[in-house]
């Protein structure tokens, strides 16, 4: 689970550029909430990405306990050159981890959350 500012712009980006799928999204109105679940797939029972979103809260500090989510992917490169093509921000190109014959890239969500893309 992650806390974003803008509900929308972050179904938006996780959906259209990254291409997960927005599987519910539930108002809790006596606790001042939405939260939204995404998956690779509308069909899976559980979604595996919370976005939760505090009503009126338009800024949060990311914290130095938090790492990235990591994301397995087919084909990094042509996934990196769609999501260039859809406005998305690559903060690392795809290559070589160092000291490994592992290929990553990282992508930055609106809020400023890492995603690691790493080649299966």
């Amino acid at each position: 689970m992650i806390r974003v500012r803008n509900l929308d712009e972050s179904i938006k980006f996780y959906t259209e550029i990254i291409g997960l799928k927005l599987t519910r999204k539930t108002d809790y109105p006596d606790g001042k909430f939405t939260l939204a679940f995404l998956s690779i797939s509308k069909d899976d029972k559980e979604p595996f990405l919370e976005l939760t979103y505090n009503w009126g809260v338009e800024k949060y500090e990311i914290g130095n306990s938090f790492g990235h989510i990591a994301l397995g992917v087919d084909d990094i490169y042509s996934i990196c050159a769609e999501i260039k093509k859809k406005g998305g921000r690559i903060t690392r190109e795809p290559g070589p981890m160092k000291g490994s014959k592992s290929i990553l890239a990282f992508v930055e969500d609106p809020d400023g959350y890492k995603i690691e893309l790493l080649m299966r």
